[in-house]
């Protein structure tokens, strides 16, 4: 039985390298050629989750469609009940002479 040589089989490697347009890498490096094979994941993702789906997009699609806006409701509820517990925003002065700074002038 006849041994093949190992410089036989470096050159056996490196032409089947050639023939199937790999990376000839008789060392062992590490050159990343893996994750630069792997598929991207980015146009899986975005094909996974639906298009621009909202209630705000379905308000200009559809123009005469009077759809409630939950956020801004609950919003407005949330304000309200500050104000009703005395920790909502101070009133705007009409004046200077009702302004805050007004009455702290010596």
């Amino acid at each position: 039985m006849a041994t093949v040589t190992p410089s036989r089989l470096a050159a056996l490697q490196r032409l089947r390298c050639h023939v199937f347009q790999t990376s000839y890498n008789p060392n062992g490096i590490r050159t990343g050629a893996k994750y630069l094979r792997k598929n991207l994941v980015g146009p899986a993702m975005i094909n996974y989750y639906p298009q621009d789906f909202s209630i705000h997009a379905l308000r200009k699609l559809v123009p005469g469609w009077d759809a409630p806006l939950l956020e801004e409701q609950q919003r407005l509820a949330d304000v309200q009940d500050r104000k009703n517990r005395g920790k909502g925003a101070p009133k705007k002065a009409k004046s200077k002479a009702e302004s805050r700074r007004a009455g702290k002038r010596r």
